[in-house]
């Protein structure tokens, strides 16, 4: 079993930047893909980003292409979500998510994640 541990969330002005930190316990954790996703209230959960076992590869929604950068230090069993110029929009909760594949497709579906972590809230103001 795995567990996938969330930080870096807070409230942020529009414009500004934050970098969450997803810290995976197990011993495998560079054998799967990793994806980040949010939750805004009222509405369904929906992919942001994702990160092949090797980070050779990576993808994005297209809301946060150009802002956001995904990337992981499996030496650490870590991956991080770099996010610059956020905006209101932006604001939600934040899962990481694990995907047991050394693959290089990413997958952009939440039923394709074998782990999750509790959730980072990120709130942008005005």
């Amino acid at each position: 079993q795995e567990q996938l541990v969330e930080s870096g969330g807070g409230l942020v002005q529009a414009g500004g930047s934050l970098r969450l930190s997803c810290a995976a316990s197990g011993r495998t954790f560079s054998s799967y893909a990793m994806g980040w996703f949010r939750q805004a209230p009222g509405k369904e959960r929906e992919f942001v980003a994702g990160i092949t076992w090797s980070g050779g590869h990576t993808d994005y929604a297209d809301s946060v292409k150009a802002r956001f950068t995904i990337s992981r230090d499996n030496a650490k069993n870590t991956v991080y979500l770099q996010m610059n110029s956020l905006k209101l929009e932006d604001t939600a909760v934040y899962y990481c998510a694990a995907h047991v594949s050394i693959a290089i497709a990413i997958m952009t579906d939440t039923k394709w994640y074998d782990y999750w972590g509790q959730g980072t809230q990120v709130t942008v103001s005005s």
